[in-house]
């Protein structure tokens, strides 16, 4: 069953002259989930702690911006749109029932779409400051986050997510197939192969016509690849003034995978045997 969380009433209550209350977030997100704002705020240390990050600067202004921001109606409207009847469609497209819970949340600009476990139970994250930031407030794009995230707890529930290797490369190929594992899911619910929720100003059409050298330059980049160096993965990633082209990278090689193997078949393949095919794949590439 899919269990609907919506804080929206409980946004602004988070501010104080305008301004963003970690004091009463701490308090709002841990009613959400008992002692989870750790959590949240380990994960966007990670960046600060890098240097090149501080959180008055790069995070604190975005957080801001909801507070009485029109898009933040929107985007629970679209929200609401988006979660009436999805246990259903998910089951009519792919057979089975998700165990999941939904959060609409305001968050440290952790991510705008989190899929992670809380408490033993699968959890999506939707951060609205992010959303905003990303003008992902409408229903189609929202469609677009909110399955893409069903598309990974979908890969844990029923396949074999969670995998990791000694080797870096490999768990970067793991993570460009699992997210192209995802937006794939989401194209299905969709019903549309060429939809990409990131697709905005030329996205799409930008990648086809750069898919050899994405391709080219990942593998290449592999060997000295880190999250926090990486350029393919997250709306931080910069490849030559574009954000997560891995997905795009991602779904390409899952679209590949797919005249090969079911999808059921792909969730439970485990990643030496996906690493083996992505080295065909790249191969593949290189002869057309």
């Amino acid at each position: 069953m899919i269990k609907i969380i919506d804080t929206y009433s409980q946004i602004l209550e988070l501010f104080e002259r305008e301004n963003f209350s970690l004091e009463k977030w701490r308090k709002y997100i841990n009613l959400i989930y008992a002692n989870s704002s750790q959590m949240f705020e380990d994960d966007i240390k990670e960046y600060i702690n890098t240097g090149k990050y501080t959180f008055e600067k790069d995070f604190l202004p975005i957080i801001n911006a909801v507070y009485k921001n029109p898009s933040l109606e929107q985007l629970h409207d679209s929200f609401r749109v988006v979660t009436n009847g999805l246990n259903e469609k998910v089951i009519e497209s792919f057979g089975r029932e998700l165990h999941v819970e939904i959060v609409l949340y305001l968050g440290l600009c952790n991510a705008a779409g989190w899929a992670t476990q809380i408490d033993g139970k699968n959890t999506v994250l939707l951060g609205v400051e992010k959303i905003i930031e990303l003008n992902w407030q409408n229903i189609n794009e929202l469609y677009g986050l909110i399955y893409h995230e069903l598309g990974h707890i979908y890969h844990k529930q029923y396949g074999c997510l969670k995998q990791y290797s000694d080797n870096n490369k490999k768990n970067f190929v793991w993570q460009l197939f699992t997210e192209g594992i995802a937006m794939y899911f989401e194209q299905v619910l969709v019903n549309d192969l060429n939809y990409y929720h990131q697709d905005k100003k030329g996205w799409r059409s930008w990648c086809e016509n750069h898919f050899q050298q994405i391709l080219l330059d990942f593998n290449a980049d592999l060997s000295t690849m880190s999250r926090i160096s990486q350029r393919y993965f997250g709306d931080l990633a910069d490849y030559y003034g574009r954000g997560d082209v891995g997905y795009y990278l991602g779904t390409k090689l899952v679209h590949y995978l797919c005249k090969k193997y079911s999808f059921e078949q792909l969730i439970n393949m485990k990643l030496d045997d996906i690493y083996d095919e992505y080295l065909v794949f790249v191969e593949s590439q290189q002869q057309i």
